[in-house]
């Protein structure tokens, strides 16, 4: 993860399961990013799945709109670094050749030094 502390954690536990409420979590860390703040998305739980190659391409908040992966990539654009949870990869039977994005992969105690000194945390 960067050295710098994060101004803004948010660990993403919402996956596949209730796509209406993740494109908010892309957004904020978006809008935040855009504001120079150094922003970082943990996904942990059942969201390591939005990971996965096809997931997120396939996945559509509001019939008729955009898939979840252009959120994802909004957040990307503007500096969002995405980190994935290695427990919760193989809790999900993934490995890291299933993922369609470049994120380290760290166990919550190694993530969790700078997760919590990041200004803010949140919880999605």
């Amino acid at each position: 993860m960067d050295q710098k502390p994060a101004d803004l954690v948010i660990i993403l536990i919402t996956g596949p399961e209730n796509p209406k409420r993740l494109p908010s979590a892309f957004f904020l860390a978006s809008t935040a990013a855009a504001s120079e703040m150094n922003v970082v998305i943990y996904f942990t739980g059942p969201a390591t799945q939005l990971l996965k190659k096809g997931v997120a391409e396939n996945l559509y908040p509001m019939e008729g709109g955009n898939n979840l992966k252009s959120f994802m990539d909004l957040a990307l654009e503007n500096g969002v670094q995405f980190v994935g949870c290695l427990q919760s990869l193989e809790l999900n039977g993934m490995t890291k050749e299933d993922l369609a994005f470049d994120v380290p992969l760290l166990t919550p105690s190694q993530a969790l030094p700078s997760l919590g000194s990041a200004g803010r945390v949140l919880t999605w």
